[in-house]
Formats: C-alpha cells, structure tokens, sequence
C-alpha cells in the first residue's frame, strides 16, 4: 500500500489503480440469440454452401465427392433455370406492386376519420391474421372449375360462356397466384403505412391548403416524403417474402401448368424431395440466398444514401 505525507504529518493513502470490472450478465443475456442464431441459421447456411460444391447420395452410405463448381456449371447452363428465375421476379414484382398499391390505398383510407373505422381495421387485418393453409383450401373452392362461387360472377363477363380452368392455364394461374399472395400479404402494409401516415402532422396539411394546395399536391408534396422512407422498407421486406413465398404456390398449382407458377423455391423443394437430386437443390438454394443478399445489400446501401442527405 502506497502512502504519503499530508498536511498534519499524518501519511494518506494514496488510492491505487483498479483495472475495470467486466460484467458477464450482457454476455450471458447475449449468448442464447448466438446460439440460436449459430445453430439454426449460420450452420445450415455454410452447410449449404458446402454441399453445393459437393456430389451427396442421400439414399445410399456413398460419402460425399468433391465436384467443385460442376453444380453452378449445370445450373448456369440449364434453361429451366433462367426461366425459374424469370418467373420468379415476375411474380415478386407483381406482388410487390399490387399488395403495397392496395396498402397503400386502404391506408388512405382508415387514415380519414369515418363511422366504424375501428371495425373496419379489424376486418381488414383478418387475411394476414390466417393461416396459410385455409386460405389455400378457401381459394380451390372458390376457383373450383365446376362449382367454384368465382365462376358466377365470370360468366357474367361479355365472352364467357364457360367456366375457366382458373388454375389450368398458365396466365390464369400466375395471375391468381399474385393476388392470393397479395390478399394475404397487403393488410401487414396497410397497417405499416398508416401507422407513417399518422406520424406525419396535420397543421402541414392544413398549412398547404390554406396555400391552394389540392389534394394531388398534397399527396405528392407531403404524403409520398412523409412515408418515402417507410415505402422502401416495405418494398425490401415484400420483395423477400415474396421472393421466397413457399406455401400458397405449392398447394394451389404445385408450380404448373407447365411450370408456370414454379419460382425458385418451388424448384429446390422439387429439385431435393421429388428428384433427389440434392446436390443440385443446394446450388439453387445457393443463388436463391444471394439474390436474396443482394436485395437486403441495396436496401442498407439506400439507408445509408438517406442517412447522408438527411444529415
């Protein structure tokens, strides 16, 4: 212990340094999401990659063979795949722009003060809220050749003289796929946007009318900034789910007619479980991934774009 002279004679202590104490509890609080994140996510990604550059026998003891890139070679080389992806991003940005467009417009909506609006919000957020799979089964019934309740209202169409085969032909079935997808996807948009909508205030509303402003200028001027930032995310966040939409395409068409509906998970799910071709399967869900990357990098790119305007 170190000691020193004071004013009375007395020796003070002179107070040594301490190094600083680490605390494990933000560790420990941390350590479940990096378990879960390493195991359930961050594994399953490498092995992926791994086996995409590997020859894999699932129905036989064969140890996986290293190919290399003979995998990516085939895919790249493969006709059906650059139609899967075509049909892919069809399908992505017909979602994107008819469910945020409907978001969009019933947020204006149950933005303006009416008679059983909290009602009204509630009855809309009903698609998001079911499963996915009743409404697979509600939608066969309704598009049912024979009996479906759609085919009423379509022979009411000049030219319709029979039922359609909704599903059975192929722009048919791409159609209905994009506004399955989008019934069940637009009320989590709707209720994103007007909760932007609420934040932006009034009194600027009420200032450019007073100025003349008619209701195009105000949407344009102050609406469209006011929730720019919240469009963005939401066009991101449409493009990745449905990009990777599994569960509607596979149980209404199965990715047909004739291949018309089958997006890129479609075909990996084929690709493994139907023809057992593994391998492959892990290189399509490979470039699925990076395109995937690709969207969540552009969105980070043009954050970091606002972020710098805005500063």
């Amino acid at each position: 212990m170190n000691y020193s002279a004071n004013a009375s004679g007395m020796p003070a202590k002179i107070p040594s340094r301490t190094r600083p104490r680490r605390h494990l509890l933000p560790y420990l609080l941390a350590l479940p999401i990096l378990l879960y994140e390493g195991i359930l996510i961050v594994y399953p990604i490498a092995r992926g990659v791994l086996g995409s550059f590997q020859s894999i026998e699932l129905a036989s003891n064969i140890p996986p063979e290293w190919v290399g890139l003979k995998n990516y070679q085939r895919m790249f080389s493969d006709p059906e795949f650059w139609k899967v992806m075509q049909t892919t991003l069809l399908f992505t940005a017909l979602v994107i722009v008819v469910a945020i467009g409907t978001g969009l417009l019933t947020a204006l909506i149950f933005n303006r003060p009416f008679r059983f609006r909290p009602a009204a919000r509630g009855m809309m957020m009903m698609p998001w809220a079911m499963p996915e799979v009743p409404v697979v089964m509600i939608f066969i019934w309704i598009l049912n050749p024979q009996f479906g309740v759609i085919n009423i209202f379509a022979r009411m169409l000049p030219g319709v003289h029979q039922n359609p085969q909704w599903l059975l032909d192929p722009t048919l079935a791409m159609v209905w796929m994009v506004l399955i997808a989008s019934w069940k996807a637009f009320p989590f948009y709707s209720l994103v946007i007007l909760a932007a909508l609420q934040a932006i205030p009034d009194e600027i509303y009420e200032a450019a009318k007073v100025d003349g402003a008619n209701w195009l200028q105000l949407f344009r001027h102050i609406t469209v900034p006011g929730i720019g930032t919240t469009l963005e995310l939401l066009v991101v966040l449409a493009c990745i789910f449905s990009f990777k939409q599994f569960t509607i395409i596979y149980l209404m068409t199965g990715g047909g007619p004739s291949g018309a509906t089958e997006t890129i998970v479609i075909r990996i799910y084929n690709t493994a479980f139907r023809f057992y071709d593994y391998s492959y399967a892990t290189a399509l869900g490979v470039a699925g991934f990076v395109v995937s990357l690709v969207i969540a990098f552009f969105f980070v790119i043009l954050q970091a774009r606002r972020a710098q305007e805005t500063a």
